[in-house]
């Protein structure tokens, strides 16, 4: 496997709590690796952006609402197969299913409110990584 990066963020209901370390701690034991990191408040257009995949979904403006809530931790991951092993440790979008050990079992409060977001391809992580981050913030 090859050393990859993906994007994660942890979300406000997680930094709201104070988790942003126990979050960051769960990636790292899973062998993933912080090269940028940043805690902002995301604004509504940065959302919508964002999200934009999901715009004409019904939770659409919810997930806005709910993302500029509050700030959140926006990461770039790097290690192996780095979407697949944040996926893993991140859990299933609903903590019902997700498996024991992982972020969204462990700290999410709600299906939405589920801390944490992860790239869902390498594709998509490239262009997550940089929506949030300029190449010269990210320190490998």
């Amino acid at each position: 496997m090859a050393v990859t990066r993906t994007f994660s963020i942890i979300k406000p209901d997680a930094t709201r709590r104070n988790l942003t370390g126990a979050i960051t701690k769960m990636l790292e034991d899973a062998g993933l690796r912080v090269v940028a990191s940043k805690r902002i408040q995301m604004t509504k257009e940065q959302a919508e952006g964002f999200y934009a995949v999901h715009a004409e979904r019904p939770f659409f403006n919810d997930l806005v609402s709910f993302m500029i809530s509050g700030p959140v931790v926006v990461q770039v991951l790097e290690g192996e197969d780095a979407v697949k092993a944040n996926r893993d440790v991140m859990g299933a979008t609903n903590p019902a299913d997700a498996a024991e050990g992982t972020i969204r079992k462990t700290f999410a409060e709600s299906i939405e409110a589920n801390s944490a977001h992860g790239s869902d391809s390498d594709e998509n992580a490239a262009i997550e990584i940089a929506y949030f981050f300029k190449p010269e913030e990210i320190v490998g």
